[in-house]
């Protein structure tokens, strides 16, 4: 399993099975000409690059890819809008009692302009330590009512009600190289937001591991996907 930490000690992602590889996109393509390539060489990646530049984009649905992702629950609330192509499993509150594991921010950020047309700026440090701080505070609040809750025999998945958006939960998410290279255009975007930006990019150095000529052909188009 080929894991990168993202915010430690904490958060992560792995990369736990795939099936598919450079030459299987290349082959999905060549069976509308009933032709197929043994190995992948020049002319294959030519093709792969072909596709992914005039947006060919079934020869990548032919393979699989499965993460496994510790992230904070506000993440994985943006992550889970990517439905098409996506498959998740997440930890549930009901079944398992939380761990005190919560992301807390080591800057802060100003949001300038108007809903839909907006920008980000580096907030001052005296900032950045103000919400780190009232973070950790509402975290560690919380937590304790949420334990408290719990040993007055109030249920799992009703005392994690009290429980802030920082907590860190884990999940799996399984697609296809497609449905990846769409999500990584939009989270790999500056305007992306900072936290699930540095979850794609992870991703995307797993999956260049997986994939590489198909990772070096998305990456050659600006990142578009097919």
């Amino acid at each position: 399993m080929s894991k990168i930490e993202v915010f430690p000690p904490n958060g992560w992602v792995a990369i736990e099975a795939h099936n598919g590889t450079d030459l299987d996109v290349v082959n999905a393509a060549k069976v509308s000409f009933a032709k197929q390539s043994e190995e992948f060489g020049f002319e294959e990646e030519r093709i792969l690059e072909f596709l992914i530049r005039e947006k060919h984009g079934s020869p990548f649905e032919h393979n699989f890819l499965k993460f496994h992702v510790r992230a904070p629950i506000f993440v994985v609330r943006e992550w889970h809008r990517h439905r098409i192509g996506f498959s998740y499993n997440e930890e549930s509150g009901r079944y398992v009692e939380l761990r005190p594991d919560f992301y807390i921010p080591q800057g802060a950020r100003i949001q300038t302009g108007r809903p839909g047309s907006y920008t980000f700026e580096d907030a001052s440090p005296e900032q950045g330590e103000m919400l780190a701080a009232a973070a950790q505070l509402q975290a560690d609040t919380a937590y304790n009512s949420y334990k408290e809750l719990m040993q007055a025999g109030i249920a799992k998945g009703q005392a994690r009600i009290v429980l802030p958006l920082n907590t860190y939960t884990e999940f799996y998410c399984s697609c296809n190289a497609r449905s990846l290279m769409n999500f990584l255009h939009l989270r790999m975007s500056p305007h992306a937001m900072y936290e699930i930006r540095c979850y794609a990019e992870a991703m995307h150095k797993l999956w260049e591991q997986a994939m590489p000529a198909t990772a070096k052909a998305f990456k050659a188009n600006g990142f578009v996907a097919p």
